[in-house]
């Protein structure tokens, strides 16, 4: 039967992601030598390039991942902190009641590249520009878009990534992903989004213009950090997500609702299946809609 989700099978390795193009460059890293971090790096660098409506690297990432070394789960945290400007007192003095979901003014310290780079430098075997050349390929010389099949390309974002590897110089590969990280957070690349982010006012949802609070200070001060993931046992399985900072406790709390009711014993085609998992997952859900004064 026909199914968009195929079972994905592999006796050397397999790599899936939301885009043929990085599913196969993790797979070459694989087939390079690399392992499954180095996989996963490549094809998420890839992903900034041919999917830039969905992710980039000035994004977060949080990631999840066991490592066969360890022995352990674990939640490497890629999701940046708000600005240190960014008080209630800021945004009162602005008008605004709420931060805008755009903008310049809602930016927070770019978490991706570092955590992509922290991971590749803790878990990974391959070098920085082994791992990113991928990426760099397809944003110098295009790739195809559908539908059309149109050529898209990024050169500035290649240059970025190729300044950055040449600024992490040789050596050992631990220590040229540490140049390339203050490269990002504190050297060249910070200093561009600090200069950007003080001298552009931008329109945002708020319908006004703002620039950011987000400062070169604020990348220097941070990076990416390892923790214990949230987990939940729910028959048999254990569950691990994110802490708070992400999602992943609504998914724990709608399970453990739903630890409650004979589940299995529903059609998962029904209507009673679909109505008591949609209730769990409102009840979970953090997001309330907002009631008027009225």
């Amino acid at each position: 039967m026909f199914t968009t989700r195929p079972e994905i099978r592999g006796t050397f390795g397999v790599v899936t992601s939301t885009h043929w193009i990085a599913s196969q460059v993790g797979m070459a890293m694989l087939e390079r030598g690399g392992n499954a971090f180095d996989a996963a790096v490549a094809a998420g660098f890839c992903l900034q390039v041919v999917e830039p409506h969905l992710c980039g690297p000035a994004g977060e990432v949080p990631i999840i991942f066991h490592s066969a070394a360890t022995g352990k789960i674990e939640v490497l945290c890629g999701q940046g902190p708000a600005p240190a400007a960014a008080s209630i007192a800021a945004f009162r003095d602005l008008g605004l009641d709420a931060v805008p979901g755009s903008g310049l003014i809602s930016a927070v310290a770019p978490g991706s590249f570092g955590a992509w780079l922290t991971l590749l430098r803790d878990h990974g075997r391959l070098r920085l520009d082994e791992v990113m050349a991928p990426a760099i390929g397809y944003a110098e010389h295009g790739h195809p878009l559908l539908p059309g099949v149109a050529l898209f390309r990024n050169p500035t974002l290649a240059a970025t990534w190729k300044r950055l590897l040449s600024e992490a110089g040789q050596g050992a590969r631990e220590v040229q992903i540490e140049r390339a990280l203050a490269a990002w957070y504190e050297g060249f690349v910070a200093e561009a989004i600090d200069r950007f982010g003080q001298a552009e006012a931008l329109m945002d949802s708020s319908g006004r213009r703002h620039k950011a609070l987000l400062t070169g200070q604020d990348m220097a001060g941070w990076r990416p950090a390892y923790e214990a993931p949230a987990t939940l046992d729910y028959h048999g399985w254990t569950i691990c997500k994110t802490q708070p900072w992400g999602q992943g406790p609504v998914l724990l709390q709608a399970l453990a609702l739903l630890r409650g009711f004979d589940i299995a014993s529903l059609d998962p085609s029904g209507a009673d299946f679909a109505h008591l998992v949609l209730e769990a997952a409102k009840l979970a859900s953090p997001i309330r809609p907002r009631r008027s004064a009225a």
